[in-house]
């Protein structure tokens, strides 16, 4: 057994010497096996940039009209959500929405420094849903800064919301997305932070100001 081992070890050598000896000869192979290795990674890397500028062009150019909202499913609603966000400069923008979100359904933060927690309220009748009403955004005041450490806090719904809630959300500085709003948005150019009242200020200067 031992003797199959050595035996084994001297051709494992004998072969490595010879392709070694063999590329030394046939060096040229090296270059060529070089360049077709930097061609192929330069591919890659240029249909990865190519892709990151389609879905930037694709985030950008992104448009949602009422109906279409209205169709989704309550987690592809969240998703457009946070897909809109992503489309105002909310490179962060993330779903976090499902069983213990603790109010939070989309988070992002701005390129002003600001960071927003959003809590979607999804009607499949739009406007002949169940309004949102005070209940729900007392639970958004609950958490949304103390938990999530938001700047803004807003509620979206594409249906309606009760005139308690809107007073509520007005004494709490929180901020409401009907369904009025929520279409200009989704279907227009404007970030969200320009269709609302009283945002705060920029946390850090940025190419936007």
């Amino acid at each position: 057994m031992a003797a199959g081992r050595c035996k084994n070890v001297v051709l494992a050598v004998a072969l490595t010497v010879a392709v070694v000896h063999w590329l030394l000869v046939h060096w040229w192979v090296l270059i060529v096996l070089g360049a077709l290795a930097i061609l192929a990674g330069g591919g890659w890397l240029y249909q990865k940039q190519q892709q990151a500028r389609w879905e930037a062009v694709r985030a950008q150019g992104l448009r949602y009209e009422l109906p279409q909202l209205d169709a989704l499913h309550h987690s592809q609603f969240e998703d457009a959500v946070r897909d809109l966000m992503h489309r105002d400069g909310c490179q962060n923008a993330v779903r976090v929405g499902g069983g213990g979100d603790l109010g939070a359904d989309v988070k992002a933060t701005d390129p002003y420094g600001r960071h927003w927690v959003i809590q979607c309220k999804h009607r499949r009748n739009g406007l002949a849903g169940s309004a949102v009403g005070t209940p729900d955004l007392q639970a958004l005041n609950g958490t949304a800064r103390q938990v999530h450490g938001a700047d803004i806090a807003v509620i979206v719904t594409n249906g309606r919301v009760t005139a308690p809630a809107v007073a509520f959300a007005k004494q709490q500085c929180l901020h409401v997305i009907d369904r009025h709003t929520l279409g200009a948005w989704a279907s227009g150019s404007r970030p969200l932070w320009e269709l609302l009242r009283a945002v705060p200020p920029p946390r850090k200067p940025t190419a936007f100001s």
